[in-house]
């Protein structure tokens, strides 16, 4: 290399730094001319021309990378000689791109293939692969690994200041001024890295619900970045893990969100992350309604600030350019739709909940979890409302007078391919220690089988909803096999077994499924991820309550379960003409319950049983009532005993004011 050429590249250094790009550029070009088969200095261009327009020529730069990789030899794969680090820019520039366009996997790659060979590599620039690295593991799940580069970077970062201290200690005391201001910039730059470090090791200790390790480091990070807004929304991540619903709001509400930067210059819309956190803050807490409003507002947010940057170039070749790369990465809607789906699914809405979600699955398509809402979406729509159910009312058109792919009945079908999604998701990822569920966190492996339980359950449901009996059996007796499965579940698949077996005349079989004894528990199974998150509290501290630990299902009880049991007993048995024990059965599973909680169905067996009985009236009076009551004996034994006499040990059912609702 000439001294002209030193010379040139220097001042081309100095004129980036000081973000003079017209200069830098003409000292590239200059270089060019004396050297013009080094790709470096078209590199260095290219890098250039894009800061001097903001960073909004990301399709340019792309395109310019992959032409010097192709110059240079090079696929990822082939990176494994000294050469390679010297094409390290390249690469790095590369990978930033890729991170950039969420292509996280491919950058993944092109960061570990950079980190083999860190050792020879500038300190300033190993520690920016290590911090991408980091990033880009936290945006994958992948925190163990995120930790390890963190420890890392921090023994970096502190042998790289114990090095500049000792070279400083040597210099004479004619440049003491240089010296101290050149010590004051590093100290600030090494102040900012070991704050950032903090910060990427609370989203780790998060994600890992490693919320011992996560509150001294929490400690840091407000000691380091102080009342900023990133430490307080971290905060008050740590402090809704921890259950301290309340106090998680407050910090929220405590960001000065005026004071940031804006997305424009960072990527990062606050408006909409704070009003994401308080929908999931509420949504835990078991206020729905409140959840889905702020999901709303932050929806709302996200189209303000996508609506600001403009739909970039017209060109289809260049659909990245227009806007500053940075701002790739600011558009939230399908995060905030998936949010929206599960926030409609609870609160019982479950048309809106399919909107959302199914425009979500379209990007995270690769999500068995998303699959499996969008099959409960169907489901729940083809059911109909628990409050139609309960009054006695028809539910929305029923599955037996529709024609399949058409109205009602098309759910259903939608929901079949919707489990079939979630099963190929879920085993195209066997063996993993982990399976990726964007954007939500991934799958474990206990998750995988409570997982594998829905999707059983589902499964049957679905089948028998579209008359394959056959199939719904096989799903349930799959369910009832499972090595850990929920009372809950347990209960379906007995039920759901016996529905299957009634509808192929196998009856005996179906009362075996049917015995209340099989109901020991109705546990819902959720593995719960906040098991030790009241573990780190001090001694006065106390977890708030929230309607996330009592989730509303049916059954809510043994008691219930065991009824319902016994009330699908009863209509087995009067399939086998057995009107004596269903009779027993019926009024065994009222005794258990109010009045009020008898369903629709009950009312009609006993009125089923009544005719078959000869008693007319009382059949009658039951329809009348909307009640269940006392059985008559017919015949003989009818001049024995009064009319209204019950069963021992059943005690006579209080017989409430006929409604109008009741009466239509």
């Amino acid at each position: 290399i000439t001294d002209q050429e030193k010379e040139l590249s220097s001042s081309a250094l100095q004129a980036f730094i000081a973000e003079n790009y017209d200069a830098c550029l003409q000292h590239l070009s200059s270089l060019q001319e004396i050297n013009k088969d080094d790709y470096k200095i078209t590199l260095n261009t290219a890098v250039a021309e894009f800061c001097k327009s903001n960073q909004t020529t990301t399709d340019n730069l792309k395109q310019t990378l992959n032409q010097l990789k192709n110059q240079v030899h090079s696929a990822v794969e082939e990176m494994d000689g000294l050469d390679d680090v010297e094409n390290s820019m390249l690469y790095y520039n590369q990978a930033v791109i890729l991170y950039h366009l969420r292509q996280y996997t491919e950058a993944i790659s092109v960061g570990e293939k950079l980190y083999q060979f860190i050792e020879p590599f500038e300190e300033k620039f190993a520690q920016a692969v290590c911090f991408l690295l980091v990033d880009l593991y936290l945006l994958t799940y992948q925190a163990e690994r995120a930790l390890h580069l963190l420890s890392v970077l921090e023994k970096m970062i502190f042998q790289g200041n114990n090095n500049k201290n000792g070279k400083n200690n040597e210099i004479g005391n004619n440049t003491n001024k240089e010296s101290s201001n050149h010590r004051a910039e590093s100290g600030a730059l090494i102040e900012a890295a070991k704050s950032k470090i903090h910060q990427y090791k609370v989203r780790a200790y998060i994600q890992m619900k490693s919320l011992k390790a996560c509150k001294r480091e929490i400690k840091s990070v407000m000691n380091t970045a102080g009342n900023s807004a990133p430490s307080l929304f971290l905060k008050s991540n740590f402090e809704y893990l921890r259950g301290n619903y309340r106090k998680a709001v407050k910090l929220l509400n405590s960001s000065n969100i005026a004071e940031h930067p804006g997305f424009m210059k960072t990527g990062e819309c606050l408006r909409c992350m704070f009003w994401n956190n308080l929908g999931c803050i509420h949504f835990a807490m078991g206020k729905h309604n409140l959840g889905i409003f702020y999901f709303k507002k932050a929806l709302q947010e996200n189209d303000n600030a996508c609506a600001q940057l403009g739909t970039g170039s017209t060109d289809p070749g260049k659909k990245f350019s227009g806007r500053p790369m940075c701002t790739l990465l600011t558009n939230k809607r399908y995060e905030l739709l998936y949010n929206c789906g599960i926030q409609l699914l609870h609160i019982g809405r479950p048309l809106a909940a399919f909107e959302c979600l199914i425009e979500a699955v379209q990007v995270y398509h690769s999500n068995p979890r998303l699959w499996l809402r969008l099959a409960e979406c169907c489901i729940a729509a083809n059911k109909g409302t628990s409050e139609q159910e309960t009054k006695g009312l028809p539910s929305k058109k029923g599955i037996v007078q529709s024609i399949v792919g058409q109205g009602y009945h098309r759910k259903i079908v939608l929901a079949s391919q919707s489990i079939q999604n979630v099963v190929y998701n879920s085993k195209s990822h066997e063996g993993d220690k982990f399976i990726p569920a964007p954007p939500s966190s991934p799958l474990r492996k206990q998750e995988l089988e409570n997982l594998r339980c829905s999707i059983l359950a589902c499964s049957a449901y679905v089948a028998l909803a579209l008359g394959d009996n056959l199939m719904a059996l096989n799903h349930a007796d799959k369910l009832l096999q499972q090595p850990k499965l929920s009372g809950s579940l347990k209960f379906l698949g007995h039920l759901y077994a016996a529905e299957a077996l009634i509808s192929l005349d196998r009856i005996s079989d179906a009362i075996t499924h049917l015995n209340p004894e099989n109901v020991t528990d109705v546990y819902l199974g959720i593995s719960s991820n906040e098991q030790d998150q009241g573990s780190d509290k001090g001694e006065n501290e106390v977890m708030e309550s929230s309607g996330k630990q009592t989730p509303q299902c049916y059954p809510s009880s043994v008691t219930s379960a065991r009824t319902m049991m016994l009330f699908n007993l009863g209509s087995a048995y009067c399939l086998r003409s057995e009107y004596d024990k269903a009779r027993k059965c019926l009024h065994q599973a009222a005794s258990l319950i109010h009045p009020k909680e008898i369903p629709p169905e009950a009312i009609l067996l006993a009125v089923y049983l009544e005719l078959q009985n000869g008693n007319t009236q009382l059949a009658l009076q039951i329809i009348k009532r909307n009640q269940l009551l006392p059985s008559v004996k017919t015949h003989t034994d009818m001049r024995k005993k009064p009319i209204f006499q019950p069963v021992h040990p059943i005690q006579p059912i209080q017989m409430p004011a006929f409604t109008t609702v009741q009466r239509k």
